[in-house]
């Protein structure tokens, strides 16, 4: 996948650096850890080196595949220290705080046995995404995941100052924010989460927004989520613009072949939707920087799709849409500084 991406012209990939807990876990138990799984991070991270692509690597899941806060709230109870059961526990309890704070600077400070560089001081690694998704539905006022993410973040800048870092925000404003308006439905005020807030943190290097209109919107037809989605996208550069003066990168966007009215072209509109108007805001130097797919693959790993997967070349629309988005992109930052792929590529 790395090789095709960068023939795409594609520069960045995020991916897992956790599974915690149950089949082929690299985190078996707290701070006990399965080499044999490291050394496949550390053959992904010296494959994409290879291939020229960076990696945003994400620490932790706030859902429960591959463990998430679930398995860490799950290892406390065990133990007999957790304070609570409830999932958002995670966020406030210490022992838990302290099981992860543990797992960060493992992953941070440890040493690749293929490249001899340690992850901290990679370039390979484009950023580190703290946590996938964040949601403390306990806490609708937003105080006890603000906190937790004000922490955290001191503490990876505190281990490792070379790289950036973002949170992992799906985007939604909270009950006090002034876009509240925005949100997709008044559930998404309630969440914990705020765009603004959570990410107007010194050590939030650049914000992160998904966007799945059709997880949001169950009873909206395509072109009425087509409309939703450009407000979307255009209220966070607006954000980042005015207020944050922070770039905005779109870190999951998909569309679902399980709606009833869907059509393999509406996949493209979509996709263009979104990136015209990061591709708009690039061009005038505005916050829209990039956008990153859910997901791409290649032929024969089919157990791992889900309803937005897709192999780009099998939908030629999306094959070209997605290298003339590298291409315009790059054009921006001047071809002469590409390397590799997309020189060759957009010349």
């Amino acid at each position: 996948m790395l090789q095709a991406g960068a023939k795409m012209g594609l520069t960045v990939c995020r991916t897992w650096a956790f599974n915690d807990g149950g089949y082929e876990a690299l985190q078996i138990s707290p701070g006990q850890f399965d080499e044999r799984v490291f050394q496949a991070l550390d053959y992904v991270i010296a494959e994409a080196s290879r291939h020229g692509i960076r990696l945003l690597l994400s620490l932790v899941n706030n859902l429960q595949a591959y463990g998430g806060k679930t398995q860490y709230v799950k290892w406390a109870w065990q133990e007999g220290i957790g304070l609570s059961s409830s999932n958002d526990s995670f966020f406030f309890d210490p022992s838990i705080r302290k099981y992860f704070k543990n797992y960060v600077l493992t992953v941070l400070t440890r040493k690749n046995t293929i490249t001899g560089i340690e992850y901290r001081n990679d370039p390979t690694i484009f950023a580190w995404e703290l946590i996938n998704e964040p949601r403390c539905m306990s806490d609708p006022s937003g105080d006890t995941l603000q906190e937790w993410i004000e922490e955290m973040t001191g503490f990876i800048k505190s281990i490792d100052k070379n790289h950036l870092l973002t949170i992992g925000l799906e985007g939604f404003y909270g009950p006090k924010s002034p876009k509240s308006a925005v949100n997709p439905g008044e559930w998404a005020s309630t969440l914990g989460s705020d765009f603004v807030r959570n990410s107007n943190i010194t050590n939030v290097d650049f914000t992160s927004v998904h966007i799945y209109p059709d997880h949001w919107f169950h009873d909206l037809g395509f072109e009425e989520k087509q409309r939703y989605v450009s407000k979307w996208v255009r209220s966070h550069i607006e954000d980042c613009d005015k207020e944050l003066k922070k770039p905005v990168m779109f870190t999951e966007y998909g569309l679902s072949n399980q709606n009833k009215d869907f059509q393999a072209s509406q996949r493209e509109q979509f996709y263009r939707t979104i990136l015209d108007i990061i591709y708009k805001s690039a061009k005038k130097k505005g916050s829209g920087v990039g956008a990153l797919v859910w997901q791409f693959l290649v032929e024969g790993i089919e157990e791992y799709n889900d309803d937005f997967g897709l192999v780009p070349w099998e939908t030629p629309s999306i094959h070209k849409l997605t290298i003339q988005q590298s291409c315009r992109l790059a054009i921006i930052q001047g071809l002469n500084q590409q390397t590799g792929n997309l020189k060759q590529l957009c010349s």
